[in-house]
């Protein structure tokens, strides 16, 4: 069996074999061999080293480096830390992100013993991760895993005394494996469009890609794109599509073709549970590739379309979608105060071609999915958001990862809630060798959890128990907070000063705090729902 020095140096090299170029440390003594190991890599130029206090701003620090292109595997010490990874694991099994995971532990023969930070760690994480246990060098078989993977591989490392190394390693160059040359996925099956076909709809959920914006365009349909698809751009895509699946519109639909995981709306997903629509979907990343409806065909990642596009169906929803759009505008617009959309607005409205956005769950990316409107094809604009299991965990930590691995980005933006920001503010935490990225985090402060408002929770029969439960006022001074940690912070409660402060970023990791209120919350959703039903 190798000593813990020469296990630590064979897994770090393997890693890197499997084009690892980024790996995130969270310290701890059983780890330690690994970390000397990663540091020596780092020294000799294999890899960039990061090291977080908190394993789980760590798990998603490697998470939003991965999301971007990046490979990213996070290393932490036994026991507790890495029960903290779990969350950042589980996003990834949901989205299909290839995160690794490296996890030290003791020898087998302490498992099961009452051993200090021993538990079992093999499979920690359920079965929607795979987990090798390794006493010895990851052979041929376990790196190709790793270099195939599509989703989190979790490595867990028996590491035994001694824990220090002997002396400084020098490793030399590694062979890198090649990119793997995935099964082709693009079988052209055609679909008919034009007079006489089925009046059709794309839905471009998370991470759908350009195959969806191109099927619309080729069949001239309507694209209804979620801001993370990568598809929100050209002349289909739609800005006011939820609220016009509310519309007397909607229901003429006839064919749905779906891409990526759609995640945001209630109105999406009662149209793909309408009996009356065909629903073609293609297959998604992530554990789970089953949808959570109806699907009569599956076809792979591109339709071949046959026959004229019909202009008028697509027109009638274009000519909705400009209407509702000006009509959801005046309404903000007789708002007295700025409002949580319009916070949205200004972000959306900031993103530069060749730029990065990172959205928070709950109110922000659907203000956002209102608010943006379809960018210009090949603007190559980032739009990335953790839609695998739509948490607010880490989403701070996600970004900066992201910042960090999109590093040519013109700019880098971030737009969550006050809620979302704070269950992260630990991914504020960074060393002083740490690399800080350009990254503007703007958080909509409504001093609470304005989600539930527009829920059944919000209505007024449950009024005596909603600030309680779900309201949740905190009332922490965001201010204080980003003065802790030595961030540039700047409070704004208008839409000149927000549009002022985005248009001159300090540069480093600054936040943006957007004052807004919850009053009214509700009765502004259903101000907006109605419009598309008038």
């Amino acid at each position: 069996m190798p000593t813990a020095t020469e296990l630590a140096r064979a897994v770090v090299t393997a890693l890197v074999e499997a084009r690892v170029t980024d790996i995130v440390v969270a310290p701890g003594s059983r780890n330690a061999p690994l970390s000397f190991a990663v540091l020596d890599a780092a020294r000799a130029g294999l890899l960039r080293l990061h090291t977080r206090i908190d394993e789980r701003s760590a798990g998603f620090f490697a998470l939003g480096l991965t999301k971007v292109g990046s490979r990213a595997a996070v290393m932490c010490t036994s026991g507790t830390a890495v029960a903290n990874l779990h969350p950042s694991v589980l996003e990834a099994a949901h989205s299909g992100v290839p995160l690794a995971v490296v996890t030290a532990d003791r020898p087998a023969r302490l498992r099961e013993t009452g051993a200090n930070q021993v538990t079992d760690q093999v499979g920690i994480f359920g079965r929607l991760v795979e987990t090798v246990d390794l006493a010895d060098a990851p052979d041929e078989n376990t790196i190709a895993a790793l270099d195939s993977a599509r989703g989190p591989v979790h490595w867990n490392i028996q590491l035994d005394d001694p824990l220090t190394p002997p002396d400084r390693w020098q490793p030399g160059e590694v062979a890198v494996r090649p990119e793997p040359v995935r099964p082709e996925l693009m079988i052209y099956e055609s679909i008919p469009t034009g007079a006489g076909t089925p009046r059709t709809v794309v839905v471009a959920g998370d991470d759908a890609g350009p195959p969806s914006r191109i099927l619309a365009q080729d069949g001239g349909w309507p694209l209804l794109a979620e801001p993370s698809s990568g598809a929100r751009t050209g002349d289909n895509a739609l800005r006011s599509y939820r609220l016009l699946l509310e519309s007397p519109l909607a229901e003429r639909i006839e064919r749905v073709v779906v891409y990526g995981h759609p995640t945001l709306s209630r109105p999406v997903t009662n149209l793909l549970a309408r009996a009356d629509v065909e629903v073609i979907a293609a297959p998604v990343d992530g554990v789970w590739a089953a949808r959570p409806f109806r699907v009569d065909r599956t076809i792979r990642t591109r339709l071949h379309v046959e026959g004229e596009p019909d202009p008028a169906w697509l027109e009638e929803w274009r000519s909705a979608d400009r209407e509702l759009g000006r009509q959801v505008g005046r309404l903000l617009h007789e708002q007295q105060q700025m409002t949580a959309y319009d916070v949205a607005g200004c972000v959306a409205r900031a993103l530069p071609d060749r730029g990065l956005l990172m959205l928070g769950p709950s109110n922000p990316v659907r203000d956002l999915d209102l608010m943006m409107r379809p960018n210009n094809v090949g603007g190559r604009r980032k739009v990335i958001a953790n839609r695998g299991l739509a948490g607010i965990d880490g989403i701070v930590s996600t970004a900066i990862g992201a910042a960090v691995g999109r590093s040519w980005s013109t700019r880098a933006l971030a737009l969550m809630g006050d809620v979302t920001f704070l269950h992260d503010a630990g991914g504020l935490l960074l060393g002083p060798e740490e690399v800080r990225p350009d990254l503007t985090i703007v958080v909509a402060n409504d001093d609470g959890g304005s989600i539930f408002a527009s829920l059944e929770q919000g209505a007024d029969d449950y009024a005596d128990s909603f600030e309680r439960l779900f309201g949740t006022p905190h009332g922490t001074s965001l201010e204080a907070l980003c003065a802790a940690h030595r961030i540039p912070h700047l409070a704004v409660t208008s839409v000149p000063e927000l549009e002022a402060a985005l248009a001159s970023p300090n540069g480093g990791i600054e936040v943006v705090e957007a004052v807004v209120s919850r009053d009214g919350r509700r009765e502004l959703d259903l101000a907006i729902r109605a419009l598309a039903r008038s």
